[in-house]
């Protein structure tokens, strides 16, 4: 028994040796495995930043109106009776453009020019009887009360004659009415109406529209921000460009006002509108757009967008610091020019900007720079 105890502890103490010695051997490469399995160093180019004088493009949505959008409505009752234009024309100030049936208005002028004949009449018969009564006087035939009842009647037909001079001009402006013409020159909008259908003054739906397009209006918005920063920089006599809806670039500069004077408390904007002049007829009311605004900044460091990095709408970039480490610092954007950033705060000229593996950079990491560009292109 204690001689088996004796074999027993030996070999215990023998493979406690042997887990000592390799403890020890793995303590002294542990240092060089470490080495080997960290992560190599990126490379990464780098580019020296400068201020700058850049120009800010700025894109809003607008929505086109003709100089004038005139509503056609009737302004009489009754039937259509004949459309002489069509959906899209171009017509002139004072062309016809629809007729209401109007025999009802005819009637009503004749039956107003009769009432008028005869106030007409009846002002002649009283003045008659004026001149007759008045000689009369003198000679005791007639009394003076006689004259004077004589001259109000004469007084109460001119009236009679003057408000049937007046209902006869109304009926004949009724029955003019009913033929519509242009109020000014322009492109027909849709017609709803067909011939046959009843139109009156009460109704909703206008006729048709009619729009003056030889120059547009572009309406659009900004906000509060953008619109100060705008006016701080704009010049007189400011020019902007227009990008239509099929993406292509409008051939005429635009003027820019403004068009209301106060900003809208729930949306926190401000109207404004740009003028083109439309010769073309490219542009057609109730179009879309974008407005395009340029805006001029100095002392500005320009970096590409691929050097940003975005986190939850905040942007960083990392710079080189010495000991060829980086640090992430935050930024904050200008506006942009093609693939680069206006940096407005944020980097200071000379810094050293990385411009790629940024998605393996890290605050405080350590970098192999490759190469230090001193510029870019502001394309």
């Amino acid at each position: 028994m204690t001689k088996q105890f004796f074999q027993n502890y030996k070999t215990l103490s023998k493979a406690a040796v042997l887990l000592v010695i390799i403890s020890f051997s793995s303590c002294g490469k542990s240092g060089s495995d470490a080495g080997a399995l960290a992560p190599p160093k990126p490379e990464v180019d780098f580019l020296e930043t400068k201020s700058i004088t850049g120009e800010v493009e700025k894109k809003y949505p607008g929505t086109v109106e003709g100089t004038v959008n005139v509503d056609i409505k009737a302004q009489v009752s009754g039937y259509l009776e004949a459309i002489y234009v069509k959906e899209g024309d171009y017509v002139n100030k004072g062309q016809s453009l629809f007729k209401i049936k109007g025999d009802v208005y005819a009637e009503q002028v004749n039956n107003s020019r009769a009432a008028y004949k005869s106030a007409l009449a009846n002002l002649a018969n009283a003045k008659l009887e004026v001149e007759k009564i008045k000689p009369l006087v003198d000679g005791k035939v007639f009394s003076d009360m006689q004259l004077k009842t004589a001259q109000a009647n004469y007084e109460a037909a001119v009236a009679q004659v003057a408000q049937a001079k007046a209902a006869l001009g109304s009926s004949q402006l009724n029955a003019d009415f009913s033929l519509i013409k242009a109020p000014v020159s322009g492109y027909i909008s849709r017609i709803p109406n067909r011939i046959g259908n009843l139109v009156t003054p009460a109704d909703a739906v206008p006729l048709t529209v009619l729009s003056d397009i030889n120059t547009v209006f572009v309406y659009f918005s900004l906000t509060e921000a953008d619109y100060l920063a705008f006016s701080k920089e704009a010049k007189s006599n400011q020019t902007v460009s227009l990008i239509m809806a099929d993406d292509s670039e409008y051939d005429q500069k635009g003027k820019l006002e403004v068009a209301s004077g106060n900003i809208d408390r729930t949306t926190g904007t401000i109207s404004l509108k740009a003028i083109f002049p439309n010769p073309k007829k490219l542009l057609r009311s109730g179009g879309s757009a974008r407005v395009v605004l340029n805006n001029n900044l100095s002392s500005v460091i320009t970096v590409p967008m691929a050097s940003v990095k975005d986190i939850q709408d905040k942007f960083f970039v990392f710079v080189l610091k010495p000991g060829n480490k980086v640090a992430m610092v935050p930024i904050e954007i200008a506006g942009n020019s093609g693939t680069n950033y206006f940096v407005k705060s944020g980097l200071k000229s000379g810094d050293k900007v990385a411009l790629n593996s940024i998605d393996v950079l890290y605050d405080s990491g350590e970098v192999i720079p490759k190469s230090t560009a001193k510029t870019i292109s502001s394309k």
